[in-house]
């Protein structure tokens, strides 16, 4: 083999800034990209003879912001969980909530409040409780399924037992009906 005449060359050896200008100018290309593509919710299609757009679907009502009937005194409410679904079956989803004041110390009681939404309308509203905090209660599971609200609640067998420590649980659903949630208990949903 012939040795090359022509001494070597400085920049045909890739160093680590080589690289690093490589990768910075592909992140910008990158990053222009993605602020100058077209906006496709504004494009139409060419010539299309009258076509409609289908009706968009309601969102649920969202619990932030909205007066419950929770006094906290100081400390801010939780929202603890939430589910939507239509529940009253006329089209639009209502959000069904698990509430509770943010104490500081011990196990405070849920309240299960039912939020729904006019059409139009901006601000959600409370339209049913389903269990009062009153109650001494717990929310531990929580779900909308096929129209119904179905909870395993927390409670307690007297009043000498401690907050702390629940000792009855109990599976409920509510099912809109004739106007008002209608509550349901598995016979064999409770135990102690």
């Amino acid at each position: 083999m012939q040795p090359s005449a022509v001494p070597e060359l400085a920049h045909t050896h890739a160093r680590p800034i080589h690289w690093m200008a490589t990768a910075t100018a592909v992140a910008g290309v990158v990053a222009l990209s993605s602020v100058l593509q077209p906006d496709h919710a504004t494009a139409a299609a060419p010539d299309a003879p009258h076509t409609r757009s289908a009706p968009a679907k309601a969102l649920p009502p969202d619990p932030d912001g909205v007066e419950f009937p929770l006094d906290c005194g100081p400390v801010k409410l939780v929202v603890k969980k939430q589910a939507s679904g239509d529940l009253d079956g006329d089209g639009r989803p209502e959000t069904a909530v698990a509430v509770h004041c943010d104490a500081p110390m011990g196990t405070p009681p849920d309240g299960v409040y039912v939020l729904t939404q006019a059409a139009g309308s901006a601000e959600p509203r409370v339209v049913a409780t389903l269990v009062d905090p009153k109650d001494r209660t717990n929310v531990d599971d929580f779900a909308v399924r096929g129209g119904d609200v179905t909870a395993t609640l927390l409670g307690y067998s007297s009043a000498d037992v401690p907050s702390c420590c629940p000792d009855v649980r109990e599976t409920v659903k509510w099912r809109w009906d004739n106007g008002a949630f209608v509550r349901s208990t598995p016979s064999d949903a409770r135990s102690v």
